[in-house]
């Protein structure tokens, strides 16, 4: 299905119900239609034509999701940009997907000026809120759309969307898929998730400009037929107020959320009673920081999704499925083609750890402009997608990760995953967040490191964390350097930056200790 065609049909199905509440904004289902198609001919009428690029900078705010589905049923691809990003970064992505238009939210007139004038290529700035010098106003130019009449042919597989990479292993990729791709996405988040028009109201907490956002929960959630509250940037405290005030039942954090939120000096699970679901992804989840959160909240399911940008969701765990999966990223999910291959490209045994690999018209496109990146995903050129990931898939169809293929530490010819090591840290009471990651070694190639940032209050050495580390795994694989630190870089939806900590400590130290 066409993206335009997901939003008709809700709009015909729910009408005047509320799809969209944006701080004192409301949109009901065939307003945000209406607009979605005045978008849509105003675009047509700058002359864009079928395939041009246009880039959105804003945060969780109504114009949005307006600006998406316009575009999408002007048969124009959809660039998201981070709002963390620098005018260097907005810079490099626009030019790299060459984009023709531009709309930011007028919070961020300074990155557009900025970035400006080393994008010739984009020549209409339109501002959400105050038109800035050289820019239109958002609400002149559905306006001007309003009521006139526009159609074009699209095909399910014409390009939808760019979404980035989170640039944790490098440069961020720009993922480019399919309305047919995006849609199965949908398909299956409303098929594994569980919800329900009726009974649900959601809120959007992770960015609209990631996949997470987007495509894994404002797209099903309105196909569904659900009201869907935007919170324009986390703040905990924000978060229980939306949830109080309109009655949230679902919700979709990652784990840097969720350990916020459990932190917050006014964190109360009176607030949160009508939360029904309460959905994790994008980044590991350390049981300590699980059990609290079960503990906290017994009434509410917890469900957990893995996914990629390039790929979707791909597994899903509910709360109903075996308390001895626990430990697992879920059943495989539904609408997809997933197996676990070992390094010679050959279907691993049940139980044997192996690369994750998908096939099927979930798939993105192709990374944009990187025709040598693209085919290292497909690298059996059969059309199974290898995604990167480590992990093992037993009889009963549910996964469990074990790292990033790309964070694997090989010492002394001993694979060492991270994960083990971060999860043995979250144990220790003095630590709130860590990341372990390789340095270089004379002697064994590579040894374990870590940083490692403290509760609030709490004192402890490094040398007490790396005994502490080595009394819960093989001592050989202990991290042999910890430093405390005040943060760990991020991106946007959350994922820990390792290449940016692998970076930082060769500035600082240049070899292993």
């Amino acid at each position: 299905m066409l993206a335009g065609e997901i939003l008709r049909q809700a709009a015909a199905r729910f009408g005047d119900k509320p799809a969209l509440i944006a701080g004192s904004e409301r949109l009901s289902f065939s307003e945000l239609d209406r607009q979605a198609d005045a978008c849509a001919a105003a675009l047509a009428e700058r002359g864009l034509t079928q395939g041009s690029r246009v880039a959105i900078l804003a945060p969780n705010i109504a114009a949005f999701p307006v600006f998406y589905w316009g575009a999408a049923r002007a048969g124009l691809v959809v660039v998201s940009v981070s709002t963390r990003a620098t005018p260097a970064d907005i810079t490099y992505m626009l030019a790299k997907v060459r984009a023709e238009l531009v709309v930011f939210a007028s919070d961020f007139a300074p990155l557009a000026a900025a970035a400006r004038p080393s994008l010739p290529r984009v020549q209409d700035w339109i501002a959400v809120g105050p038109a800035t010098t050289g820019s239109e106003n958002f609400q002149s130019l559905l306006r001007r759309g309003s009521g006139v009449s526009f159609a074009r042919t699209l095909l399910p597989d014409d390009p939808l969307a760019i979404t980035f990479t989170g640039g944790t292993t490098g440069f961020p990729k720009a993922v480019l898929a399919s309305h047919r791709a995006r849609h199965i996405s949908a398909l299956t988040v409303a098929s594994d998730f569980g919800l329900e028009a009726e009974r649900d109201v959601v809120i959007v907490t992770t960015p609209l400009f990631h996949v997470a956002g987007m495509f894994a929960w404002l797209q099903p959630a309105l196909m569904m037929g659900c009201t869907c509250v935007l919170q324009a940037g986390w703040n905990a405290e924000r978060f229980m107020a939306l949830v109080e005030e309109h009655g949230v039942t679902a919700a979709l954090l990652v784990p840097t959320q969720i350990a916020d939120l459990l932190d917050c000096p006014g964190f109360s699970a009176a607030r949160l009673r009508m939360l029904r679901h309460l959905n994790y992804a994008a980044a590991p989840m350390p049981p300590v920081l699980y059990e609290r959160l079960r503990a906290a909240l017994p009434d509410a399911e917890l469900i957990e999704n893995y996914g990629q940008s390039e790929t979707g969701p791909l597994s899903v765990r509910r709360g109903h499925h075996p308390a001895e999966k626990l430990g697992t990223v879920g059943r495989l999910a539904s609408n997809l083609e997933i197996k676990i291959f070992d390094p010679q490209g050959r279907e691993a045994p049940a139980g044997t750890l192996g690369e994750v690999v998908v096939r099927g018209p979930n798939l993105l496109t192709a990374y944009d402009g990187d025709p040598e990146e693209t085919a290292r995903l497909y690298k059996t050129g059969d059309g199974w997608l290898w995604t990167g990931d480590l992990a093992r898939l037993d009889e009963d169809g549910f996964l469990t990760l074990v790292d990033r293929s790309k964070d694997m530490i090989i010492s002394g010819g001993e694979n060492i995953y991270p994960t083990e090591l971060e999860n043995a840290l979250h144990r220790h009471p003095a630590v709130a967040e860590c990341a372990v990651f390789g340095i270089p070694d004379e002697r064994w190639g590579e040894v374990p490191a870590a940083c490692v940032v403290l509760r609030a209050g709490a004192s402890v050495t490094p040398e007490t964390l790396i005994e502490f580390v080595a009394g819960a795994v093989a001592r050989f694989k202990r991290p042999r350097a910890i430093e405390i630190v005040e943060a760990l870089p991020r991106t946007a939806v959350g994922k820990i930056q390792k290449n940016e900590l692998r970076a930082d400590y060769r500035r600082k130290h240049g070899a292993a200790p």
